[in-house]
């Protein structure tokens, strides 16, 4: 259901989507900077900043909690039943966003609330539908920068020639841009593959990805592996195609040495004896078999997933108005 504001009735020309898990500490800090940078610089826009609390167990809602009561209304919380993951409390947000344009960035300051401003004036400006802020640096570990390069050069070699080097979380997004991403409804949708599968006008800047000051990411080596399978399965044929490929390789492998032991025996006489080549064989291509049904298995598994048709998330509460649901205070 899409749930962007189409009445024609006057509303913010600007949403921000932010999800929130696990960032006690941090968000007063994120809605300072937003205020500083963003709304007092562009006070001919009405702005609203959605806060989507995706099942933290510290003390976050609380914390935005006293953010409405400093703010206002110009900040709005939504709280999710449990912990649905990163995507899908940005999808929430953006069901839930009315404003002309959308930006989702992250709460954990990483990123400069201040390229906003530059986001802001490419969308009115130069009329671009998305506006990626792409990351050319970031002040992290040799680990999670060696795993992000793996993570989006295979991205980029087998579903997205266009994705950014460096990757992408934070974004701007047209109306229109937001509602074709919520008109998927994807089962384990791979966010910035549905951005660039749009197809609308984009431009990229680019920034560098500050340290982490407060709290850990909880965006782990399992959470990355999962949604880099769910990238390449959902936007690309190259795991079957694989199949087939190695499939062929290993018949033409296993003709060559069936060749091989008739040659041998008939030119020589001398036979093929022993378990160890019989061994050789069972291990390779019963190695390779059950490769093949786990990628196979992905694959159903997917499809059984996506029939379902179960919602990505459940919200609990709302604080605030909002023109697609019930405001709670």
């Amino acid at each position: 259901m899409l749930s962007l504001n189409t009445s024609g009735t006057p509303g913010p020309q600007l949403s921000m989507v932010i999800p929130v898990y696990f960032n006690e500490g941090v968000i007063s800090r994120c809605m300072r900077d937003l205020k500083n940078q963003v709304l007092d610089k562009n006070p001919q826009l009405n702005a609203e900043i959605i806060f989507v609390d995706d099942g933290s167990q510290d003390g976050s809602l609380e914390e935005l909690l006293r953010l409405r009561t400093e703010y206002g209304e110009v900040v709005k919380v939504a709280k999710l039943t449990r912990n649905f993951g990163q995507v899908s409390a940005i999808m929430a947000g953006l069901a839930l966003a009315s404003g002309d344009c959308v930006v989702i960035m992250s709460a954990d300051q990483q990123e400069p609330a201040e390229l906003i401003n530059d986001m802001l004036a490419a969308f009115f400006g130069e009329k671009v539908d998305i506006v990626i802020a792409a990351r050319k640096g970031r002040d992290e570990s040799l680990l999670r920068k060696w795993t992000s390069t793996v993570f989006y050069r295979i991205i980029r070699k087998l579903s997205f020639p266009n994705m950014p080097i460096g990757g992408f979380d934070f974004v701007l997004l047209s109306r229109r841009a937001a509602a074709a991403i919520l008109c998927n409804r994807e089962a384990n949708p791979f966010l910035q593959g549905q951005i660039l599968w749009t197809g609308f006008r984009t431009k990229i800047l680019e920034y560098h990805r500050r340290k982490r000051e407060i709290g850990t990411s909880k965006w782990t080596f399992g959470r990355k592996l999962t949604y880099l399978i769910d990238g390449v399965m959902g936007y690309s044929f190259f795991p079957i195609r694989l199949m087939s490929g190695i499939g062929a390789l290993i018949a033409l492998l296993g003709f060559i040495y069936a060749g091989v032991i008739l040659v041998v025996r008939l030119v020589w006489g001398i036979p093929i004896e022993g378990w160890t080549p019989l061994m050789i064989t069972l291990l390779v291509v019963g190695g390779m078999q059950m490769i093949m049904l786990g990628t196979i298995g992905e694959y159903l598994w997917r499809i059984l997933a996506q029939t379902r048709g179960r919602e990505l998330y459940v919200i609990d509460s709302l604080y605030g108005e909002f023109p697609t649901g019930p405001g709670q205070a």
